[in-house]
């Protein structure tokens, strides 16, 4: 007997996600093409702001006689709500937006793949596969010997193409064909980074939603509800697909040395000439990788503190004692209700006071009378013969920020000989009191103006001198400044002359 009834069960199931609902209606080209229009570029839109843009496209796609749904914007938002396509929360400061579920970010992807003109067996996706699969064949091997033999293998690979550069072999570079293969492979996984997130950030707001409810319920105690959250939290993030992600990917924000080399080489990539086909869109989308991830992080951690803040919050105003008095007066009030039926007459009443009468109390004594409170406290002694002498101008200007103008200048006629020098070697040949600590973010920001911060060479060493003649030696980002640097430090300063 064959397996059929199992795989249409199953394909039931997968058809009763929002995520094939949403494709299989009759206007999803039209809610997609809404989806892709207002969340491009943005997690979250405001929602008076995306009502709006929904019946601002309604009624451009009639005019031109394309079919829409006859609701409006609002109500459209509202529907899509709840077929678990929107979201809909609270920003910081009340106002309310709307953002697109797993479930919208997964139909989205796959309408993206299907639209993407791309073959779909890659030399990049196979190659992808087989290093993966190399690598975790290595890691699931227990044997030693394996290990390093696989390990020897990859060092004798690698230093046999050192040597054949280092003595001066040809470098292959990639063909634009390759380059957009890999390319289309990169963005591929890229794009299913969002919708990854937004699985971890839903399950949390789900964990959210049911430890409020059983909070407001007040059926199980305090600390059954919390030991509950605490075993969904590390359920959550050691037993799922998608937690083991996201804990990955926390790992991976906290090397800030990983995420340097990944911004180098995205930025490598899109140097190569095949980028010149590529939009303005699509360079910007794939050299915000580090964006992503960094946004996707702190949604999932924004859920997690709500959660952590709901259950503070409850336990510092949760009043056992007080919970029990009112148990205990309500037990009272029944017993006595319960003795009155027994000789109430029907339709008899019984005046009963809201809330219990106000006590008249003339005055009551808060504190007694101390003479050590009532003295006056001893007179200070005058020490203003004792104070230091006032510090000079010069000397608080010591103490301020950078001087920019005058750094400015120095730099200026530092390189008006024409020769290109490194920002350190310019610094560190400065007068002293343009070698404070403070001094290098005025060389941060005026490089910024120049837009060289890209220009990275490696780090280099700043020998700074505080206004107490003590010196301090910081590393910085080597950058080196040329004759056009020059002119356009002048076109800054209009005072300065070449």
């Amino acid at each position: 007997m064959s397996d059929i009834l199992g795989e249409l069960a199953r394909v039931r199931e997968a058809f009763d996600k929002p995520t094939l609902r949403l494709l299989e209606r009759k206007w999803a080209p039209f809610v997609l093409a809404v989806f892709k229009s207002s969340f491009s570029g943005r997690q979250d839109v405001q929602a008076d702001r995306l009502h709006l843009q929904v019946d601002a496209y309604l009624e451009e796609l009639r005019s031109v006689g394309e079919p829409v749904p006859e609701a409006a914007g609002r109500a459209l938002c509202l529907k899509w709500m709840k077929d678990q396509w929107l979201y809909r929360s609270t920003d910081d400061s009340g106002e309310e937006q709307y953002s697109l579920t797993s479930h919208a970010l997964e139909a989205m992807h796959l309408i993206e793949g299907l639209t993407r003109d791309r073959a779909l067996i890659s030399e990049s996706r196979l190659t992808t596969i087989l290093q993966t699969v190399r690598h975790w064949a290595m890691e699931a091997n227990p044997v030693r010997e394996d290990r390093i033999r696989r390990l020897d293998t990859q060092i004798a690979a690698l230093t046999a193409e050192r040597d054949r550069l280092a003595g001066g072999g040809e470098v292959f570079a990639a063909t634009e064909d390759q380059m957009f293969d890999g390319y289309f492979n990169l963005v591929d996984l890229i794009s299913q980074l969002p919708s990854d997130f937004k699985r971890v950030e839903e399950a949390v707001a789900t964990m959210h939603r049911t430890i409020i409810s059983d909070f407001r319920e007040e059926d199980r105690p305090i600390g059954e509800v919390l030991d509950d959250y605490l075993t969904k939290s590390d359920r959550l993030m050691s037993a799922t697909a998608e937690g083991r992600a996201f804990e990955g990917a926390v790992a991976l924000l906290r090397d800030e040395a990983h995420l340097h080399d990944l911004k180098q080489d995205l930025n490598a990539i899109l140097a190569h000439p095949f980028s010149a086909a590529l939009t303005p869109p699509e360079r910007k989308e794939f050299r915000g990788t580090v964006t992503i991830i960094r946004r996707g992080i702190d949604d999932v951690l924004t859920q997690r503190i709500r959660l952590t803040t709901t259950l503070r919050e409850h336990i510092v105003n949760h009043d056992v004692v007080k919970e029990r008095e009112l148990q205990q007066l309500l037990r009272e009030i029944g017993r006595e209700l319960a003795t009155w039926m027994r000789s109430a007459r029907p339709r008899a009443v019984v005046p009963v006071g809201l809330t219990p009468p106000t006590l008249h109390v003339t005055h009551l004594r808060e504190r007694f009378y101390a003479p050590s409170s009532e003295s006056a406290p001893p007179p200070l002694d005058d020490v203003s013969g004792e104070a230091p002498p006032p510090p000079s101008l010069e000397e608080l200007r010591q103490q301020g920020g950078p001087l920019l103008a005058q750094m400015r200048t120095a730099v200026i006629d530092t390189l008006s000989g024409g020769e290109a020098a490194t920002v350190g070697a310019v610094f560190n040949n400065l007068n002293a009191d343009l070698r404070r600590p403070v001094e290098i973010f005025g060389l941060v920001q005026m490089l910024t103006d120049l837009g060289a911060l890209d220009r990275d060479q490696g780090i280099e060493e700043f020998q700074t001198i505080r206004p107490d003649g003590t010196r301090r030696a910081f590393d910085v980002r080597r950058i080196t400044l040329t004759q056009q640097d020059t002119v356009a430090l002048v076109a800054l300063d209009p005072g300065a002359e070449l």
